[in-house]
């Protein structure tokens, strides 16, 4: 069966940019991760370790959202390479970085980009 889980809205303050600004200033970030599972045997049993644990994907987005990049291309890729390499039983992932009012000489709410593997 495909069941899918979604963690939504992780809310970061990080230091990501090309700008040297922005390595000294920061700003907000937003991640959003969906997942396809088959998480049957946890809606059965009712016992977290049959299922995806959404505190583990929460620490690693936070851990790598910690790593400063010039590129949100660059450390959504490193998010997707951890949850990869770390989360069993995933079927497919996308994520979603969005960086909260950039500084792109304009009235901009957001940019974002969206890796789906």
């Amino acid at each position: 069966m495909k069941h899918t889980i979604e963690i939504n809205g992780i809310k970061l303050y990080a230091f990501h940019g090309c700008l040297p600004e922005e390595g000294k200033i920061g700003g907000h970030y937003k991640v959003d991760i969906s997942l396809t599972t088959d998480f049957s045997e946890a809606a059965d049993t009712d016992e977290l370790e049959k299922t995806i644990d959404y505190v583990d994907i929460n620490r690693i987005v936070t851990e790598e959202m910690n790593i400063r990049s010039k590129l949100i291309e660059h450390v959504g890729q490193r998010i997707v390479n951890r949850i990869k390499k770390e989360i069993k039983n995933i079927d497919s992932l996308k994520i979603k970085v969005v960086k909260i009012c950039p500084p792109i000489n304009g009235d901009v709410e957001n940019v974002a980009i969206i890796i789906e593997d």
